[in-house]
C-alpha cells in the first residue's frame, strides 16, 4: 500500500510538471481494497476489471510498475505502447482487462469474463470494480439481472469514496445504502469498511468462495475514501478541508503501520528500510519512464486497423 501511494504521489508531482498529460485519477486512500482484494484472490486465474482510477490495480495482479508509469508517460514501453495512458491500463497476461474510461462500462464487460471463465469451466472469478456514480447507469441493472439469472462467477464492488466526481451520494439518488441494490435481484450484498485491509479481505474471501462453488455473484459496497480530488483538475469545492483531515486519522497505511508496531512484526529500523526501499523503486520506475522512447507513430494504425491495406485512410503513414 505504500508503494503504491508513493507511486501515485509521484505521478501528481510529473503531472504538474507537464510529463504526464491528459486526466489523472489518483487512488490515494483507497489502497486497503486492493491490498484486502489481493488477498483473497487466486493469482494465478482470477481477474479484475475496473474503471479509470486504475494505475495501482495492475500493478497489485503482477504487471511491472515501470510499465504503468511509462504508459502514463506516453512511452513505446508502457503497457498499451503509450497509446492508452492514464485510463487505460491493460494487461492480458496478468488478467488484468482495465481500465475502462466510459462510467460503468465496464460492469457488463466483467459479466462476460465471468460467463467465460463459467462456460469454459475455468474455475476462476472476476472482480469487477466501479465507483459509486456508477451504480446510477442502467448497465448495472441489466448486468445484474443476467448475472443473477446465469449465476456467473463475478464479484461486484463499488468502491463508494463519497463523491461521484464533485456529487455526494446523498444528491444522486433517495438512498445512501448502495449495497441495498443488490436486494432487488436477490442478489448477496452488504456494507464494508474498506479503509481497513482486513474487512476487505475476509468479505472477499466469501464473496469469491461463493462464486468459485456456483452459487452465484455478490454485490459489496466498500465504503472508502480518496484523499485526493476525482482529478488532478478537481478543486475540490464540494468538501471541507476539515473533512479530509478527519478521514486521514483512518488512513489504511497509518492502520496497518500501528498493528505492524503494536505487534512487533518488523522493527523500526526495518520500517525505514522498507520506506527507503520504497522511494528507491519509485525512483526506478520514473528513470525507467523519463528514458523510454516515445513509439513510432505507425504503431497507432498498426493496433487500430487489421488490414494492412486499409482503403479509407486519407493520409498512410509511413
Amino acid at each position: 500500500m505504500l508503494f503504491w501511494r508513493k507511486f501515485e504521489d509521484k505521478l501528481a508531482q510529473v503531472y504538474i510538471q507537464q510529463k504526464v498529460r491528459g486526466f489523472l485519477h489518483l487512488y490515494n486512500g483507497q489502497e486497503a481494497i486492493l491490498a484486502g482484494a489481493l488477498h483473497a484472490m487466486d493469482l494465478t486465474k482470477d481477474k479484475m476489471i475496473t474503471a479509470y482510477r486504475n494505475h495501482v490495480q495492475p500493478i497489485g495482479m503482477g504487471v511491472d510498475p515501470k510499465r504503468v508509469m511509462a504508459e502514463l508517460f506516453g512511452k513505446g514501453t508502457g503497457t498499451s505502447q503509450g497509446l492508452g495512458g492514464s485510463m487505460h491500463i491493460f494487461s492480458k497476461e496478468h488478467r488484468f482487462y482495465g481500465g475502462h474510461g466510459i462510467v460503468g462500462g465496464q460492469i457488463p464487460l466483467g459479466a462476460g469474463l465471468a460467463f467465460g471463465d463459467k462456460y469454459h469451466k475455468r474455475g476462476a472469478v472476476t472482480l469487477t470494480f466501479m465507483g459509486d456514480g456508477a451504480t446510477r447507469q442502467g448497465s448495472l441493472h441489466e448486468t445484474f439481472n443476467l448475472a443473477m439469472l446465469w449465476k456467473l462467477p463475478v464479484v461486484f464492488c463499488v468502491e463508494n469514496n463519497g463523491y461521484a466526481m464533485g456529487t455526494s451520494v446523498e444528491r444522486t439518488a433517495n438512498h445512501t445504502d448502495i449495497w441495498k441494490l443488490g436486494l432487488g435481484y436477490e442478489m448477496p450484498c452488504g456494507p464494508v469498511d474498506a479503509m481497513n485491509p482486513i474487512k476487505v479481505a475476509e468479505a472477499l474471501d466469501e464473496a469469491i468462495t461463493r462464486a468459485r462453488e456456483g452459487g452465484g455473484p455478490t454485490f459489496l459496497e466498500l465504503k472508502t475514501y480518496r484523499y485526493r480530488g476525482h482529478s488532478m483538475s478537481d478543486a475540490q469545492k464540494y468538501r471541507t478541508k476539515d473533512e479530509v483531515a478527519e478521514y486521514r486519522k483512518i488512513d489504511p497505511i497509518t492502520q496497518v503501520l500501528d498493528i505492524i508496531k503494536e505487534k512487533g512484526y518488523a522493527t523500526d529500523d526495518e520500517i525505514e528500510a522498507i520506506d527507503q526501499g520504497v522511494k528507491d523503486k519509485v525512483a526506478e520506475c520514473q528513470k525507467f519512464a523519463e528514458e523510454s522512447p516515445y513509439p513510432e507513430k505507425s504503431v497507432m494504425y498498426d493496433v487500430v486497423y487489421d488490414q494492412e491495406d486499409y482503403p479509407f485512410l486519407a493520409h498512410k503513414p509511413k
